[in-house]
């Protein structure tokens, strides 16, 4: 049933097409012009005209020789000798050599990739993803204690500072009091 619809809708579409090509030209006994009718009859006056002329006819025979020429690599083949593309492979030998060494490490960890641990890593990331939102909920709650402290060693520092004020002025007027009295301060 999918398929008819299918070929209902590819129906359809050329339909369109045609009309869009010819609109409503007619062919001579009446009937709307198809595409698939035109080119297949222009395919069977290409085949006929082929067939009656020698020279397309080795023409055919010779397409694979033609292709072959009209491949980029065939230039390369007929210019690059032999011994020029053997210099070029020993130019590239360490290359080479440093990128099969690589392949045969990645060879080698292959079972790595295989196994459990990373075959989890779908399960691991759900808790990780967890654990992250948990640490930037830490990170915001050590930020609000970070400033809390910085407050109360701001405002430790400023009444050790105005204590120490008051001290030293208390030390200068006993100091001088004192020396009215005539009292000898005790060393």
């Amino acid at each position: 049933m999918n398929q008819n619809m299918d070929t209902d809708s590819l129906e359809i579409r050329l339909q369109a097409l045609e009309n869009r090509m010819y609109g409503e030209r007619k062919n001579k006994s009446g009937k709307p012009i198809k595409c698939a009718e035109s080119l297949a009859r222009i395919q069977a006056g290409l085949t006929n005209t082929a067939n009656k002329r020698e020279r397309v006819k080795i023409l055919h025979k010779k397409i694979e020789d033609l292709m072959k020429y009209l491949d980029p690599q065939f230039t390369d083949h007929i210019t690059v000798p032999d011994a020029m593309k053997l210099e070029f492979i020993l130019a590239e030998e360490d290359s080479l050599l440093s990128q099969a060494a690589l392949l045969e490490q990645v060879n080698n960890l292959q079972p790595l990739l295989d196994s459990t641990y990373i075959r989890d890593v779908p399960e691991h990331a759900t808790k990780l993803q967890r654990l992250s939102q948990i640490h930037i909920k830490q990170q915001d709650q050590t930020e609000t204690q970070y400033q809390e402290v910085k407050k109360l060693f701001e405002e430790y520092n400023k009444t050790m500072f105005l204590m120490s004020k008051q001290f030293t002025q208390w030390d200068e007027t006993l100091r001088k009091v004192e020396e009215a009295k005539g009292i000898r301060p005790v060393e």
